[in-house]
């Protein structure tokens, strides 16, 4: 019966306009972010390090819902730039600690011009956005 399978279709499913959405956004980020020389998932980790300085890798794939596997070539080149270092922790050989460097922290002041540029090809008012971040954070908390 074509009822059972309604849920197949493109419009029954909540992770397809998910998907788009979060492609379309970061295709507006590209431009900005090759001004300074960061794909987005770069401009992610350095947003957590310009924040927390210094941060296990563990804890960084956490917070960023990053594996490993991802996580190792981007903190590779990130360091290849000079913008994080990366050592083994001195209490725990086992511990991976990636540092913001000072030309790490100088980008700061060019990347501080995006996100306002971004906000401005997403036309949601301020309450709608708090209300779409709370839900996304919701479904995150629940996987």
């Amino acid at each position: 019966m074509e009822k059972d399978y309604e849920m197949l279709k493109l419009e029954n499913q909540l992770c397809f306009p998910l998907y788009a959405c979060a492609r379309e956004i970061v295709k507006k980020y590209n431009p900005h972010l090759d001004g300074i020389g960061l794909t987005y998932t770069q401009y992610i980790v350095m947003m957590v390090m310009w924040d927390k300085k210094r941060v296990s890798v563990k804890e960084l794939g956490e917070k960023l819902y990053l594996d490993s596997g991802t996580l190792t070539p981007v903190l590779k080149s990130l360091e290849s730039k000079g913008f994080v270092s990366r050592r083994r922790s001195t209490e725990d050989e086992r511990v991976l600690i990636a540092e913001i460097t000072e030309a790490g922290e100088a980008l700061k002041e060019q990347a501080a011009e995006i996100p306002p540029k971004i906000a401005c090809c997403v036309s949601l008012t301020p309450d709608e956005a708090g209300t779409l971040y709370g839900l996304l954070y919701k479904i995150l908390g629940t996987m």
